[in-house]
Protein backbone atom coordinates (compact mmCIF):
# COMPACT_ATOMS: atom_id res chain seq x y z
CA UNK A 1 0.00 0.00 0.00
CA UNK A 2 1.38 3.39 -0.95
CA UNK A 3 1.27 6.58 1.27
CA UNK A 4 2.06 8.90 -1.19
CA UNK A 5 1.47 10.55 -4.57
CA UNK A 6 4.84 10.40 -6.15
CA UNK A 7 5.63 13.05 -8.63
CA UNK A 8 6.91 11.17 -11.53
CA UNK A 9 10.45 12.48 -13.22
CA UNK A 10 11.20 12.39 -16.89
CA UNK A 11 15.05 11.71 -17.19
CA UNK A 12 16.65 15.63 -18.38
CA UNK A 13 17.04 16.36 -22.05
CA UNK A 14 19.85 19.17 -21.68
CA UNK A 15 23.63 18.04 -20.95
CA UNK A 16 23.42 16.49 -16.85
CA UNK A 17 26.37 18.41 -14.33
CA UNK A 18 29.20 16.90 -14.07
CA UNK A 19 32.40 18.06 -12.48
CA UNK A 20 33.47 19.85 -15.41
CA UNK A 21 30.02 21.86 -15.50
CA UNK A 22 30.29 25.46 -13.76
CA UNK A 23 26.49 26.42 -12.22
CA UNK A 24 25.12 29.51 -11.18
CA UNK A 25 22.16 29.24 -8.77
CA UNK A 26 19.91 32.37 -8.58
CA UNK A 27 16.06 32.87 -6.94
CA UNK A 28 14.84 32.48 -3.62
CA UNK A 29 16.39 31.09 -0.38
CA UNK A 30 15.67 27.41 -1.67
CA UNK A 31 18.22 27.89 -4.13
CA UNK A 32 20.40 28.17 -1.41
CA UNK A 33 19.48 24.59 0.22
CA UNK A 34 20.07 23.11 -3.42
CA UNK A 35 23.34 25.14 -3.64
CA UNK A 36 24.81 23.59 -0.36
CA UNK A 37 24.33 19.80 -2.07
CA UNK A 38 26.19 20.93 -4.99
CA UNK A 39 29.02 22.57 -2.60
CA UNK A 40 29.10 19.31 -0.45
CA UNK A 41 29.39 16.99 -3.51
CA UNK A 42 32.12 19.56 -4.76
CA UNK A 43 30.56 20.65 -7.88
CA UNK A 44 31.56 24.14 -9.61
CA UNK A 45 28.84 26.84 -7.94
CA UNK A 46 28.26 30.49 -7.29
CA UNK A 47 24.92 31.12 -5.71
CA UNK A 48 23.32 34.19 -5.74
CA UNK A 49 25.90 36.89 -5.58
CA UNK A 50 23.55 39.89 -4.89
CA UNK A 51 21.89 37.63 -2.51
CA UNK A 52 18.86 36.29 -1.83
CA UNK A 53 16.44 37.04 -4.90
CA UNK A 54 12.41 36.19 -4.57
CA UNK A 55 11.27 37.72 -7.32
CA UNK A 56 11.61 37.17 -11.40
CA UNK A 57 11.84 41.30 -12.12
CA UNK A 58 14.83 41.23 -9.09
CA UNK A 59 16.74 38.21 -10.88
CA UNK A 60 16.28 40.07 -13.95
CA UNK A 61 17.07 43.30 -12.63
CA UNK A 62 20.90 41.78 -11.27
CA UNK A 63 21.46 39.84 -14.68
CA UNK A 64 20.73 43.68 -16.95
CA UNK A 65 23.74 44.99 -14.59
CA UNK A 66 25.46 41.92 -15.43
CA UNK A 67 25.09 42.20 -18.77
CA UNK A 68 26.28 45.76 -18.84
CA UNK A 69 28.96 45.45 -16.33
CA UNK A 70 27.87 47.99 -13.87
CA UNK A 71 25.73 48.70 -10.89
CA UNK A 72 22.97 51.20 -10.98
CA UNK A 73 24.04 53.72 -8.27
CA UNK A 74 20.62 55.48 -8.38
CA UNK A 75 19.49 52.25 -5.95
CA UNK A 76 21.64 53.06 -3.34
CA UNK A 77 20.92 54.31 -0.16
CA UNK A 78 21.70 55.22 2.93
CA UNK A 79 19.56 54.09 6.08
CA UNK A 80 19.77 52.59 9.68
CA UNK A 81 23.78 53.48 9.87
CA UNK A 82 24.78 51.35 6.35
CA UNK A 83 24.88 51.55 2.72
CA UNK A 84 22.19 49.71 0.90
CA UNK A 85 20.87 48.86 -2.74
CA UNK A 86 17.25 47.91 -3.46
CA UNK A 87 18.79 45.70 -5.92
CA UNK A 88 20.59 43.29 -3.48
CA UNK A 89 19.68 41.41 -0.54
CA UNK A 90 20.65 42.79 3.08
CA UNK A 91 23.41 40.38 3.83
CA UNK A 92 24.83 42.91 1.35
CA UNK A 93 25.04 46.15 3.27
CA UNK A 94 27.74 47.39 4.64
CA UNK A 95 28.68 50.69 7.12
CA UNK A 96 31.77 51.87 4.35
CA UNK A 97 30.42 53.18 1.22
CA UNK A 98 33.12 52.30 -0.74
CA UNK A 99 33.62 48.82 0.39
CA UNK A 100 30.40 48.59 0.11
CA UNK A 101 30.19 49.77 -3.95
CA UNK A 102 33.36 47.81 -4.34
CA UNK A 103 31.74 44.62 -3.28
CA UNK A 104 29.09 45.23 -5.76
CA UNK A 105 31.48 45.96 -8.20
CA UNK A 106 33.45 42.84 -7.91
CA UNK A 107 30.48 40.63 -8.14
CA UNK A 108 29.34 41.90 -11.04
CA UNK A 109 32.23 41.79 -12.81
CA UNK A 110 32.92 38.75 -11.37
CA UNK A 111 29.31 37.15 -13.46
CA UNK A 112 30.49 39.10 -16.39
CA UNK A 113 33.45 36.80 -16.76
CA UNK A 114 32.07 33.89 -15.18
CA UNK A 115 29.15 33.74 -17.26
CA UNK A 116 30.36 33.33 -20.44
CA UNK A 117 31.48 29.65 -19.23
CA UNK A 118 28.65 29.01 -17.05
CA UNK A 119 27.26 25.52 -17.92
CA UNK A 120 23.76 25.14 -16.09
CA UNK A 121 22.39 28.00 -14.58
CA UNK A 122 19.10 27.03 -12.34
CA UNK A 123 16.88 29.44 -10.93
CA UNK A 124 14.31 29.14 -8.31
CA UNK A 125 11.32 31.47 -8.16
CA UNK A 126 9.35 32.32 -5.23
CA UNK A 127 6.64 35.09 -5.66
CA UNK A 128 4.82 36.47 -8.03
CA UNK A 129 4.39 40.01 -5.82
CA UNK A 130 6.81 42.57 -6.09
CA UNK A 131 7.22 46.23 -4.43
CA UNK A 132 7.27 49.31 -6.48
CA UNK A 133 9.84 52.09 -4.41
CA UNK A 134 6.67 54.76 -5.01
CA UNK A 135 9.60 57.78 -4.90
CA UNK A 136 11.33 56.16 -7.59
CA UNK A 137 9.00 53.98 -9.60
CA UNK A 138 11.05 51.34 -9.64
CA UNK A 139 10.80 47.68 -8.31
CA UNK A 140 12.55 46.59 -5.66
CA UNK A 141 14.50 43.06 -4.66
CA UNK A 142 14.28 44.42 -1.12
CA UNK A 143 12.76 46.41 0.86
CA UNK A 144 14.97 46.70 3.39
CA UNK A 145 12.14 47.17 6.49
CA UNK A 146 11.72 50.55 4.87
CA UNK A 147 8.21 51.59 6.23
CA UNK A 148 5.71 49.92 3.92
CA UNK A 149 3.93 53.39 2.92
CA UNK A 150 7.02 53.97 0.69
CA UNK A 151 5.89 50.78 -1.75
CA UNK A 152 3.07 49.68 -3.53
CA UNK A 153 2.65 45.74 -3.54
CA UNK A 154 1.93 44.57 -7.17
CA UNK A 155 0.96 41.11 -8.42
CA UNK A 156 2.99 40.32 -11.75
CA UNK A 157 0.65 38.76 -14.24
CA UNK A 158 1.48 35.84 -16.46
CA UNK A 159 1.89 37.97 -19.45
CA UNK A 160 4.27 40.08 -17.35
CA UNK A 161 6.04 37.21 -15.74
CA UNK A 162 6.92 35.38 -19.34
CA UNK A 163 8.19 38.32 -20.67
CA UNK A 164 10.83 38.83 -17.74
CA UNK A 165 11.68 35.00 -18.32
CA UNK A 166 12.47 35.12 -21.38
CA UNK A 167 14.31 38.24 -21.08
CA UNK A 168 16.04 36.22 -18.96
CA UNK A 169 16.71 33.46 -20.85
CA UNK A 170 17.92 35.69 -23.47
CA UNK A 171 20.58 37.39 -21.37
CA UNK A 172 22.34 33.92 -20.55
CA UNK A 173 22.15 32.98 -23.69
CA UNK A 174 24.34 35.71 -24.67
CA UNK A 175 27.18 34.92 -22.37
CA UNK A 176 26.44 31.19 -23.45
CA UNK A 177 24.13 30.12 -26.45
CA UNK A 178 24.73 26.52 -24.79
CA UNK A 179 23.74 26.96 -21.26
CA UNK A 180 21.40 24.98 -20.17
CA UNK A 181 18.49 27.01 -17.84
CA UNK A 182 16.76 25.19 -15.17
CA UNK A 183 13.73 27.20 -13.61
CA UNK A 184 11.75 26.00 -10.59
CA UNK A 185 9.35 26.95 -7.82
CA UNK A 186 10.63 27.47 -4.39
CA UNK A 187 8.13 24.99 -2.17
CA UNK A 188 8.56 27.49 0.32
CA UNK A 189 4.81 28.98 0.85
CA UNK A 190 4.79 33.22 1.30
CA UNK A 191 2.16 33.03 4.39
CA UNK A 192 2.24 36.62 4.95
CA UNK A 193 0.88 37.76 1.52
CA UNK A 194 -2.29 35.41 2.60
CA UNK A 195 -3.14 31.48 1.91
CA UNK A 196 -5.55 32.68 -1.81
CA UNK A 197 -2.66 35.37 -2.53
CA UNK A 198 0.49 33.02 -2.38
CA UNK A 199 -1.31 29.72 -4.55
CA UNK A 200 -2.57 32.66 -7.34
CA UNK A 201 1.22 33.37 -6.72
CA UNK A 202 2.77 30.61 -7.11
CA UNK A 203 -0.16 29.39 -10.23
CA UNK A 204 1.50 32.49 -12.07
CA UNK A 205 5.02 31.53 -11.90
CA UNK A 206 4.09 28.46 -13.24
CA UNK A 207 2.19 28.95 -15.73
CA UNK A 208 4.91 31.57 -17.00
CA UNK A 209 7.27 29.11 -16.67
CA UNK A 210 5.77 26.53 -18.63
CA UNK A 211 5.02 29.08 -21.43
CA UNK A 212 8.68 29.94 -21.26
CA UNK A 213 10.34 26.02 -21.76
CA UNK A 214 7.67 25.20 -24.15
CA UNK A 215 9.74 27.85 -26.79
CA UNK A 216 13.89 26.60 -26.25
CA UNK A 217 14.91 23.15 -25.98
CA UNK A 218 18.28 24.19 -23.40
CA UNK A 219 15.08 25.50 -21.07
CA UNK A 220 13.88 22.76 -18.73
CA UNK A 221 11.75 23.01 -15.63
CA UNK A 222 12.26 21.23 -12.27
CA UNK A 223 8.92 20.26 -9.88
CA UNK A 224 9.91 21.21 -6.92
CA UNK A 225 7.09 22.83 -5.79
CA UNK A 226 4.90 20.03 -6.76
CA UNK A 227 6.95 17.23 -5.09
CA UNK A 228 6.73 19.63 -1.96
CA UNK A 229 2.63 19.61 -2.40
CA UNK A 230 1.79 16.56 -3.80
CA UNK A 231 4.35 13.92 -2.78
CA UNK A 232 6.18 15.49 1.27
CA UNK A 233 2.28 17.13 1.92
CA UNK A 234 2.49 15.76 5.85
CA UNK A 235 3.57 18.58 7.80
CA UNK A 236 6.43 16.24 9.05
CA UNK A 237 8.05 17.14 5.90
CA UNK A 238 7.84 21.06 7.40
CA UNK A 239 10.14 23.03 10.12
CA UNK A 240 8.54 23.92 13.21
CA UNK A 241 7.37 27.22 11.12
CA UNK A 242 4.97 24.76 9.11
CA UNK A 243 6.25 26.95 5.98
CA UNK A 244 9.75 26.30 5.15
CA UNK A 245 10.63 22.42 4.13
CA UNK A 246 12.58 20.47 6.80
CA UNK A 247 15.92 18.90 6.30
CA UNK A 248 14.49 15.97 5.26
CA UNK A 249 12.10 17.33 3.05
CA UNK A 250 15.02 19.30 1.03
CA UNK A 251 16.52 15.66 1.07
CA UNK A 252 13.90 14.46 -0.75
CA UNK A 253 13.81 17.29 -3.20
CA UNK A 254 17.33 16.94 -3.75
CA UNK A 255 17.11 13.05 -4.26
CA UNK A 256 14.99 14.00 -7.13
CA UNK A 257 16.85 16.66 -8.85
CA UNK A 258 20.15 14.50 -8.56
CA UNK A 259 18.38 11.70 -10.72
CA UNK A 260 17.53 13.99 -13.07
CA UNK A 261 19.88 16.26 -13.66
CA UNK A 262 23.27 15.40 -12.31
CA UNK A 263 25.50 12.66 -14.42
CA UNK A 264 24.49 9.07 -13.44
CA UNK A 265 28.04 8.00 -14.04
CA UNK A 266 29.33 9.48 -10.93
CA UNK A 267 26.93 7.65 -8.17
CA UNK A 268 29.09 5.44 -7.07
CA UNK A 269 31.91 9.11 -6.92
CA UNK A 270 29.32 11.02 -5.02
CA UNK A 271 29.07 8.18 -2.06
CA UNK A 272 32.76 7.95 -1.62
CA UNK A 273 32.96 12.21 -1.46
CA UNK A 274 29.67 11.58 0.91
CA UNK A 275 31.65 9.57 3.25
CA UNK A 276 34.84 12.03 3.20
CA UNK A 277 32.64 14.58 4.15
CA UNK A 278 31.03 12.88 6.94
CA UNK A 279 34.44 12.06 8.33
CA UNK A 280 35.89 15.41 7.83
CA UNK A 281 33.11 16.77 9.81
CA UNK A 282 33.47 14.24 12.77
CA UNK A 283 34.35 15.50 16.34
CA UNK A 284 36.59 13.46 17.67
CA UNK A 285 36.94 13.08 21.23
CA UNK A 286 40.86 12.62 21.65
CA UNK A 287 41.93 13.90 18.15
CA UNK A 288 45.64 13.25 18.97
CA UNK A 289 44.72 9.69 19.19
CA UNK A 290 46.39 6.83 17.12
CA UNK A 291 43.30 5.78 15.74
CA UNK A 292 41.83 9.51 15.35
CA UNK A 293 45.09 9.33 13.07
CA UNK A 294 44.90 6.47 11.27
CA UNK A 295 40.96 7.40 10.37
CA UNK A 296 42.57 10.75 9.26
CA UNK A 297 45.07 9.01 7.09
CA UNK A 298 42.56 7.17 5.22
CA UNK A 299 40.40 9.95 4.88
CA UNK A 300 43.27 11.74 3.01
CA UNK A 301 44.14 8.85 0.95
CA UNK A 302 40.67 8.72 -0.28
CA UNK A 303 40.90 12.51 -0.98
CA UNK A 304 43.87 11.79 -3.35
CA UNK A 305 42.79 9.06 -5.27
CA UNK A 306 39.58 11.20 -6.09
CA UNK A 307 41.44 14.36 -7.14
CA UNK A 308 43.51 12.01 -9.35
CA UNK A 309 40.46 10.69 -10.89
CA UNK A 310 38.67 14.55 -11.26
CA UNK A 311 41.20 16.92 -10.48
CA UNK A 312 38.89 19.88 -10.53
CA UNK A 313 37.78 18.87 -7.37
CA UNK A 314 38.66 20.97 -4.31
CA UNK A 315 38.29 19.55 -0.36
Amino acid sequence: MKFQTEVPLVPAKGKPISFNAQTVLLGSCFTEHISEKLDFYKFQTQTNPFGILFHPQAILTFLTHVYHNKIDENAIFFNDEQWKSFDAHSRCNHHEKSIFLDQLHTQIQDCNSRFKTTSHFIITLGTAWNYRHLKTQKYVANCHKLPSAQFEKVLFSVDEITDILTKIKAIIHHFNSNAEVIFTVSPVRHLKDGFVENTQSKAHLISAIHQVVDTSVTTHYFPSYEIMMDELRDYRFYTPDMIHPSAQAIEVIWDKFKSVWIDSNLNSTLKIIKRIQNGLQHKPMHSNSEAHQHFMASINAEIERLKKQFPQLKF
